[in-house]
This record gives C-alpha cells, structure tokens and sequence, in this order.
C-alpha cells in the first residue's frame, strides 16, 4: 500500500496494490497491523456503506466529542469528489481543505483523522461509497459545515442548480460560526 500525505496533516491518501489478469483482480483494502503501524493507531468499529446518484452531495459531516470519528474512505462503484475540512482549532491548516477523486477504477481511499468535517459529491451516474469508523453514530453529537460556506471555497467542480442536498445539508453552518470542539 502506498501512503501519500497531503498539506493537512494527517489526512493521507491511500493506494493499494491491485493485482490484476484476465480474470479480474484482488486487492487488499485493508489491513489493521499494516494500518496501525504505517497510519493510525485508529481502530474502526463500523463500516458503512451508501448508493448516490449523479449530484447528490452527502456533508460536510462531523461529529462533536466525544462521539467523533475517523474515517476511512473509499469508492467501490463510480466516482465522488472527496473533501476533508480541518476544524481542529490548534492546527495550522483549520479551516482549510482537501479534495480528491475517489473511484471505483483509482482504487484510492483517504483517511480522515477525528476533528475533520468531511463530504463528497457523487460525479458519476452512480456510485457506491464505502467508509469505516472508529466510534459510534451519535444523533445529539451530530453536526456539519453547510456545503458551499463562502470561507471554505471549495469549488465541487459541479452546477450548483445539479447539487442535490439532504434538508440537514440544506441548513447546516458556517465556519465563522463554529465554535470547535476540537484541540
């Protein structure tokens, strides 16, 4: 597996390597001593699984301790741009982010550390993302950046009359008015 760090520290890119023939291929998407010992010391407890369609924009989602979580992300059918918000108020890169595209042919995932808002947005006619987590799903600790919040400037590379948004999604805040749990 080859690791690629990226400006926010320990948000990382992960390659696996893909064997591939005339049947098809294999790979391993993940190994836990590999993980831990070249990664994270992260031990994730769930995975989780959604189908999307073309525009569907699933975040920026996080949740508040003690219930926050890492993620490791992944697509299984189709192609999402992948985005990661640092929201850790002692970091040198709060506020700022990191995307990617993440498809079922690049095989690549990202791992996203606790004190990260994350989301992405569905690129291909459909796709089936696939993510672990290392802490449980908390309704009261539930919370999230709204999607196009003019101080984060992510450019989804998509019309923003094609998005399509949850109500939650429609509704979330800003980073000028989040007051971070993260240290």
């Amino acid at each position: 597996m080859k690791i690629t760090k990226t400006p926010l520290s320990e948000l990382v890119v992960l390659e696996p390597k893909v064997i591939g023939d005339h049947r098809g291929y294999f790979m391993e998407s993940f190994q836990e001593l590999w993980f831990v010992e070249n990664v994270s010391d992260t031990k994730f407890i769930q995975d989780n699984e959604s189908k999307s369609s073309k525009g569907v924009l699933r975040g920026l989602h996080f949740q508040k301790p003690p219930f926050d979580q890492a993620k490791l992300v992944r697509v299984i059918q189709g192609e999402v741009l992948d985005v990661a918000v640092d929201l850790r108020k002692d970091s040198q890169t709060y506020g700022q982010h990191y995307s990617i595209l993440l498809t079922s042919k690049n095989k690549k995932q990202l791992f996203i550390p606790r004190g990260f808002a994350h989301g992405f947005l569905v690129i291909s006619e459909t796709a089936i993302f696939s993510y672990k987590v290392d802490n449980l799903y908390s309704p009261s600790h539930d919370s999230g950046l709204v999607w196009n919040d003019s101080d984060l400037g992510i450019d989804w590379k998509m019309s923003a009359s094609l998005i399509q948004l949850s109500e939650k999604d429609k509704v979330q805040g800003t980073l000028k008015n989040f007051l971070t749990p993260f240290s």
